[in-house]
């Protein structure tokens, strides 16, 4: 067994701060993020927070779901399905985003629709004189329910906007 010996320069963990600039958020994200499940840190004899440096990796993954609109409860359902809470690695993430591949597919072919319909129906709200009485005579829709109900079913749009 060898002895490795740690370079003074090589922290092994990071603080609070040297982890938010190196992920390029704010440390309250960092709070946010922790307090949500998706990143995991301990406190030091010292009581300061710290966290083990694949931490980075977790956040980058956080940042890239979220900004192709996977909701956080996803996120952390995904990255809580990994063996031991590890941080995914290249074959985790093929798998991740695999899995989210299709949702998003979807949800590209829903704005789609969305986009090529906006202009002539706001899908029966109803502001359109045009469509909406060859769609929706004498205001049949709004006897089922409120707003626009034609362009998505009540829970499904309100959900891949968060």
């Amino acid at each position: 067994m060898t002895n490795k010996k740690i370079s003074p320069t090589i922290k092994r963990d990071l603080s609070v701060g040297e982890v938010a600039a190196r992920a390029g958020v704010a440390v309250s994200t960092l709070h946010f993020y922790e307090a949500e499940g998706l990143i995991t840190g301990h406190r030091t004899s010292a009581n300061h927070r710290r966290y083990e440096r694949n931490v980075l990796r977790r956040i980058a993954i956080v940042r890239v779901a979220q900004r192709a609109g996977i909701p956080l409860k996803e996120i952390r359902s995904a990255l809580s399905a990994l063996p031991g809470g590890r941080t995914p690695n290249r074959e985790d993430w093929e798998k991740l985003s695999a899995a989210w591949r299709g949702e998003l597919n979807e949800r590209i072919e829903r704005l789609t629709r969305l986009r090529d319909q906006l202009t002539g129906c706001i899908g029966c709200g109803c502001l359109s004189t045009q469509e909406c009485p060859l769609r929706n005579p004498y205001d049949i829709l709004g006897e089922q329910s409120s707003g626009p109900v034609l362009l998505e079913p009540r829970g499904d749009f309100d959900e891949t906007v968060r």
